[in-house]
């Protein structure tokens, strides 16, 4: 018999369309905060002795006030361009490793093992394929201190497409995967986390809540917000020294593993261990907020076209 888990995984079009609006709305909501986070993980402030760590609140204040509120939007279109195909792959590649485990015949489910490595393999695969050069331009553009509003205070980078053109130019393309294994990481354990911590606390609230053929958009939300905030906790000095290292520039003859070690050692010895946790707090105010309408916006719209489509799937059902 077709199980549940089959009928209910949306096709590649469905995933495009939701993924990408989800992945839209999540980044027009939450990039600021994102700024922020980079700035606070790229400060050498704790370097020097007596000087006062800078919070989320002050730094946030310090872009708006020198950089004007359109700084806290650097590498905002960077973002924006990969936001599509990121969701997408994530949404989809996600439905396909779920779809090699194998079913419950009783539930007509899978086994929370096999949504946890499919959420693993998903946040790899994004990863590779889109997230690691998004957020090398992405980075390169939030940690330019240059002031929007005055014409004459001209950036290196001007935009994504310059940001990227420039750093293949000067330094080669693979600069654009630079910290690849360490964003495959963050982003597997994240994803990891995510997706099992969020179907199983859906699956909770379906049984809580028998009456409800679909949850309310609010609770989707909810179940998001909660979701998205346990992957950070989990691999925050993974995300510091990716950070970092995306950000510096490539030294000629140095291999990636020597350069992660090397910051890791430089930021030990000079800011402590604290470092490795720089900008956690806006990292959770990013990501948790972020996943929280990401999931809530892809349900709603997946909910509108499967809806839209059911006279279709009922005519040509599998």
């Amino acid at each position: 018999m077709p199980p549940a888990e089959q009928k209910k995984r949306p096709t590649m079009a469905v995933t495009l369309i939701a993924g990408g609006g989800a992945g839209l709305c999540e980044a027009l909501a939450c990039h600021p905060l994102d700024t922020i986070k980079v700035r606070m993980q790229l400060s050498r402030r704790n370097r020097a002795p007596g000087v006062k760590r800078k919070g989320f609140f002050a730094v946030g204040k310090d872009i708006v006030k020198k950089e004007t509120p359109l700084g806290l939007y650097k590498g905002l279109g960077a973002v924006v361009t990969g936001i599509v195909p990121k969701m997408a792959i994530r949404f989809s590649s996600f439905e396909f490793y779920k779809s090699l485990a194998k079913i419950n015949p009783d539930t007509g489910t899978i086994s929370a093992k096999a949504v946890f490595l499919s959420g693993l393999m998903a946040g790899a695969t994004e990863a590779v394929a889109v997230v690691t050069p998004m957020e090398v331009v992405k980075i390169r553009l939030q940690a330019q201190h240059h002031s929007m509003a005055d014409p004459l205070d001209i950036p290196k980078y001007r935009n994504a497409a310059h940001a990227a053109y420039t750093v293949v130019r000067e330094e080669g393309f693979l600069t654009l995967y630079r910290g690849v294994t360490l964003t495959a990481v963050r982003q597997a354990t994240n994803q990891a986390v995510n997706f099992t911590a969020y179907t199983y606390m859906k699956k909770f609230a379906q049984e809580f809540q028998p009456d409800l053929k679909e949850l309310p958009s609010y609770q989707h939300l909810v179940l998001g917000l909660i979701s998205g905030a346990m992957g950070p906790l989990s691999n925050a000095p993974i995300d510091t020294i990716k950070t970092r290292l995306q950000r510096s520039t490539a030294i000629p003859g140095e291999s990636a593993a020597s350069r992660i070690i090397a910051i890791s050692k430089d930021m030990f010895k000079h800011e402590g261990f604290r470092a490795f946790y720089q900008g956690i707090t806006p990292r959770i105010m990013r990501v948790a907020p972020g996943q929280a309408v990401t999931f809530m916006v892809y349900e709603f719209i997946r909910g509108h076209i499967e809806r839209w489509q059911a006279p279709k799937e009922h005519e040509y059902s599998e």
